[in-house]
């Protein structure tokens, strides 16, 4: 399960939170009091993945829009990364 330590409202407010769990990479950042999350797959960093592999998504920036971009990328994670045993 994907967890941000140390992330808040106030990290986002000035920097980029950028990781990796299990395959999948994400980025979430703000923009016009919004938070964009995306996800896409290992192993190239944002700025060498292809648009194609990239998936966005919009929150509203607040505490509550934080969780479910968690929330969200965790989601997808299960839906898209997770191996099948």
């Amino acid at each position: 399960m994907f967890t941000a330590p140390g992330l808040s409202i106030q990290f986002l407010k000035k920097e980029t939170y950028t990781g990796s769990h299990g395959g999948m990479r994400y980025l979430l950042k703000s923009e016009n009091d919004t938070i964009k999350a995306c996800t896409y797959p290992e192993p190239y960093c944002f700025e060498a993945t292809k648009d194609e592999h990239k998936t966005w998504r919009d929150f509203s920036f607040s505490s509550d829009g934080l969780d479910q971009a968690i929330k969200w990328l965790n989601q997808f994670y299960e839906e898209n990364f997770r191996p099948t045993v």
